[in-house]
């Protein structure tokens, strides 16, 4: 039986995964056993997706990422080269924690810029926009734009990531795709009409 995705030939493939229909995955990346890795998928060069970590469909996962057991990526998420999580707060070397694992999961359209990173045991909100080099180390809501060390949030995002300016009513329009928002209460929503 043919498989309905691309590997690249250099890249490493563990027994028990599920990979989706069209995925592509590139040179040296390494897959690991029971990760599950969704429909047109495209991940870059260098990357290693841990034990057990969820990808939802048409997720982008630049060069030199690692996913880290305990990661969910729902579905349109995009990972920016060199971005890093992490699943465990206090490291030690000789110390074992895997059972100290923490999750994070990354909602759905969701971006992280490159170089960021992602303290584990958080939540990124749909369509929330993680700027590069930013340090995560709390929950972010959806649409919110972050940037900085630690990251602190710099305003919304509409879903085809441009920046939103909201009037007097709490309303703004995405300048490319002409989508309404609503700022209510400290909260985004996409409004119909």
């Amino acid at each position: 039986m043919e498989k309905e995705y691309f590997a690249h030939e250099t890249a490493v493939i563990d027994e028990g995964c599920s990979i989706g229909t069209g995925t592509k995955i590139w040179h040296f990346t390494h897959i690991m056993p029971q990760c599950t890795v969704g429909q047109n998928c495209n991940i870059g060069q260098n990357v290693v997706i841990s034990p057990e970590v969820v990808i939802g469909n048409n997720v982008k996962i630049q060069n030199n990422v690692s996913v880290y057991t305990g990661v969910i990526c729902e579905d349109d998420v995009f990972l920016g080269p060199s971005m890093v999580f992490t699943n465990v707060v206090n490291p030690r070397s000789a110390i074992v924690r895997k059972k100290e694992y923490q999750p994070t999961l990354v909602k759905k359209g969701a971006t992280i810029g490159a170089n960021a990173t992602i303290v584990c045991g958080i939540t990124i909100g749909e369509y929330a926009f993680v700027g590069a080099g930013a340090v995560v180390t709390k929950n972010i809501p959806s649409y919110a734009l972050v940037m900085g060390n630690p990251a602190r949030q710099n305003g919304w995002m509409s879903e085809y990531g441009h920046k939103l300016k909201f009037d007097v009513q709490g309303i703004a329009v995405c300048p490319e795709s002409n989508q309404k928002y609503l700022l209510k209460d400290g909260k985004v929503t996409k409004t119909e009409g």
